[in-house]
């Protein structure tokens, strides 16, 4: 690697070769966008117009009401106040406006809580398969990234594999239910005994060991099942949390972070947030347009039901194909069956010739899987289904 290149950014790369391998390099990086005949499963972008609803209320909240309108902003007290009573409708919990960090979505709300509480050197813990990006924002935090296994099929949250892996650096673990890319929802029991295992971890080591809940895809969930924030049963938790996911549109920047009520010492750690934000050179600022919708958009969602049936059907076509399914999804947007051959990134480029697109599990540190996106719509699934089929007999 050149010497121009910081060692950071080195880790970076070497951490995310196979994800710019696929978006750089692939078939799906030289596809034509703009081509009908796509099926395109590889991202949770949307294939369909975005509801009507979001335009309208983006307009409302264009119009500006002041010289101020469009100025820098950090949290709206009108966002912050819709983020908190949404939170408090759904999950009982009683958050405080205060205690809402408005962020440039999620990417922003975890690296700026990793921020502000890691110094160099500390470790993060993450689990695997992850999303793909934890492990480059723990190494552009400065800290260096623990990886713990889950172990398919079920998935499970791997307690033990995390008490195993804190050490006296340990100063955060990052848990993402929904999970992506496997759809698994942590269950109140499994949350609990990781409490236990960070509260005694952290008396042991004689400082704090914060817990850092993604949320992304908390409001996706299939089977009108339940959903139990981390952060309720830890109190040194931050729930980091987008409106990309229930609102489908991931380019339009809006998140936050919010402090549990039982958190200790909120005042000084809402402080530290603001600053973080700043660290990061602005990036974790959000957008001015979208806080001044927010009392609208938090009412707002895609159609889940729909998703669902979309679930099923794709669970149904797949498993007739003769591919293996690790699991039945309970929420997020993503399917995750095996590659009838051992080299995923050879298969999805089979696919990938008879246009149909998905993301390798190699990305997801699933080798011999492939993830497949439900935010396809209903016409590239019933497209698409039979070229599964076709590519897993030959």
């Amino acid at each position: 690697m050149s010497s121009r290149i910081s060692g950071t950014i080195e880790h970076i790369l070497a951490a995310q070769k196979p994800l710019f391998a696929f978006f750089n390099e692939s078939a799906w990086a030289h596809r034509d966008p703009a081509d009908p005949e796509n099926a395109d499963f590889v991202a949770g972008n949307p294939q369909d117009v975005v509801m009507p609803e979001f335009v309208e209320a983006l307009q409302r909240a264009t119009v500006p009401t002041g010289k101020d309108h469009y100025a820098y902003k950090f949290s709206e007290p009108e966002a912050q106040a819709a983020a908190a009573a949404g939170l408090r409708e759904r999950r009982g919990v009683p958050f405080e406006d205060a205690d809402i960090a408005m962020v440039d979505g999620a990417f922003a709300g975890l690296i700026v809580s990793i921020r502000v509480v890691c110094d160099p050197g500390d470790e993060v813990i993450f689990l695997s398969p992850p999303w793909f990006f934890y492990e480059a924002l723990i190494f552009a935090s400065g800290a260096s990234p623990v990886r713990v296994k889950l172990e398919p099929p079920s998935f499970d949250l791997n307690v033990d594999g995390i008490a195993a892996a804190i050490t006296e650096r340990t100063r955060a673990v990052i848990v993402n239910s929904p999970h992506n890319p496997t759809g698994r929802i942590y269950t109140p029991e499994e949350l609990r005994r990781l409490a236990r295992v960070l509260s005694e971890a952290s008396a042991r080591n004689g400082r704090d060991i914060f817990l850092v809940s993604d949320e992304a895809y908390s409001r996706i969930v299939f089977d009108d099942g339940g959903f139990r924030s981390p952060t309720e049963f830890y109190p040194n938790s931050f729930l980091v949390y987008t409106y990309g996911k229930q609102l489908l549109t991931p380019g339009q920047r809006l998140g936050y972070v919010a402090l549990p009520p039982q958190m200790p010492e909120r005042a000084e750690m809402r402080s530290a947030l603001m600053l973080a934000q700043l660290a990061v050179a602005g990036h974790g600022v959000p957008n001015a347009v979208m806080q001044y919708a927010l009392a609208d958009l938090d009412a707002m969602s895609i159609d889940i039901k729909a998703l669902q049936r979309r679930r099923d059907r794709m669970v149904e076509g797949l498993r007739a194909a003769g591919y293996e399914l690790l699991g039945r999804p309970e929420g997020t947007f993503y399917l995750l069956p095996r590659c009838p051959i051992e080299d995923d990134i050879a298969f999805t480029e089979q696919l990938a010739e008879r246009k149909v697109f998905v993301l390798p599990g190699t990305v997801v540190e699933l080798p011999g899987t492939f993830r497949v996106s439900l935010t396809a719509n209903d016409e590239m699934v019933e497209r698409a289904l039979p070229i599964f089929a076709e590519v897993a007999k030959g």
